[in-house]
């Protein structure tokens, strides 16, 4: 009798979650490890591209949440007077890169990803620290508090901080601050009508976008020192961009203090070794952290997720599989961000005014930054009907 093999998925986030359902339908018998409590995660929205959409279709998940995302595109980038430097439109953008850009909130996405594993699958409230990466002769081991199990492989889906990488590369230096922060928030705002944008400012950015439940989720980033944090988080916006261009004002007047989320940005900036050591994977944050400027942190991890699963029996071709388009994918990001927070006035006039003439003779600085990423493939077919436009009525 063939024994079925055992994966360790330490993480319940999208990435995580991902893998789990990926390695699941492989074949594989899956235990999601997740110290909170509960899989609801902390947070706003997520935006998926159509890279990551196409990964979602080989689990059979992508037309969903197609139908339960906003498209994303109708809008543009703006100064914090409201001057138009670049407009695009969901259209051209689903015609690009062969499908839409789409944005929902995290909470929908976990939900359908849990959803597709067995019920006893995921185990809240659990601690897990791997004791042994295993290597060719012997099985990873995990320990959780209720005791230690023993696993084919180990998807270490930890997070930016992620204490398997630590154990596997102890020399790396880890993520480093970016040099902003940034603050989320999702809310409703009835009677309000806008275009959705991105405004880029002096050393900030703010983004409005709507959900297609109603919502509407707004974010912004600063240059800033680490560590900061004020005692009222929507005081702090109302002071940074209280002025800027409508609807950001009507935006923070709608908001209540305990809907602000601020994390500082971390990056990993020196690339890892590799994203596998003996029968662990690192997946995610925990491989390849990168500032959100290109909005690919999770639509990363989700095609992180089903390349493993695709390899899943050579961990070293997972590796160089991922391991260059990722580390490429970061250094867009760090760029995106350097250019999008810039200080200096002078520079930011001649790159306001590079934007509105390339915008001019082309496609918009929008969909230009996701040529060569949202296009990515993944190496096995899908599951689902693979559609790539969905019915907005």
């Amino acid at each position: 009798m063939t024994r079925t093999k055992r994966a360790v998925v330490i993480g319940g986030g999208i990435g995580g979650l991902t893998a789990a359902a990926a390695l699941h339908q492989s074949g594989l018998r899956v235990t999601v490890l997740e110290r909170a409590p509960s899989l609801r995660p902390i947070g706003a929205a997520i935006s998926l591209s159509p890279n990551a959409l196409r990964a979602l279709d080989v689990i059979g998940l992508g037309d969903e949440i197609r139908d339960l995302a906003a498209w994303q595109g109708d809008g543009g980038l703006r100064t914090p007077g409201g001057r138009w430097l670049s407009r695009s439109s969901a259209e051209a953008a689903a015609a690009r890169f062969g499908g839409p850009l789409v944005l929902l909130h995290r909470s929908t996405l976990i939900d359908r990803l849990a959803g597709l594993l067995p019920p006893d699958a995921v185990r809240t409230s659990a601690d897990a620290m791997l004791a042994d990466p295993g290597d060719h002769d012997r099985p990873a081991r995990v320990r959780t508090p209720g005791g230690e199990l023993e696993a084919d492989l180990v998807v270490a889906a930890d997070g930016i901080h992620s204490a398997v990488r630590r154990t596997l590369f102890p020399d790396h230096p880890g993520p480093v601050y970016s040099g902003f922060t940034t603050w989320r928030l999702v809310i409703p705002l009835p009677g309000v009508e806008f275009a959705s944008h991105e405004t880029w400012g002096r050393g900030r950015i703010w983004g409005t976008h709507p959900l297609k439940d109603g919502r509407v989720y707004a974010y912004a980033a600063a240059v800033t020192p680490a560590g900061g944090h004020a005692a009222d988080e929507k005081a702090e916006l109302l002071h940074r961009y209280g002025d800027w261009h409508d609807p950001i004002p009507e935006v923070l007047a709608a908001a209540r203090p305990e809907d602000v989320l601020r994390h500082d940005v971390h990056q990993i900036a020196e690339p890892l070794p590799a994203h596998h050591r003996g029968r662990v994977a690192l997946l995610g944050d925990a491989a390849h952290a990168m500032p959100p400027n290109l909005g690919q942190g999770g639509n990363q991890a989700i095609e992180d997720a089903v390349v493993l699963a695709h390899h899943s029996q050579d961990l070293a071709a997972y590796t160089a599989a991922r391991q260059p388009r990722t580390t490429a994918v970061t250094r867009q990001a760090v760029k995106v961000a350097r250019l999008n927070l810039m200080s200096n006035r002078a520079g930011i006039a001649a790159r306001n005014a590079a934007i509105s003439v390339l915008s001019k003779a082309g496609p918009a600085l929008f969909l230009r930054s996701f040529d060569g990423i949202a296009d990515w493939r993944p190496p096995q077919p899908p599951y689902a009907s693979q559609r790539t436009q969905v019915d907005e009525s």
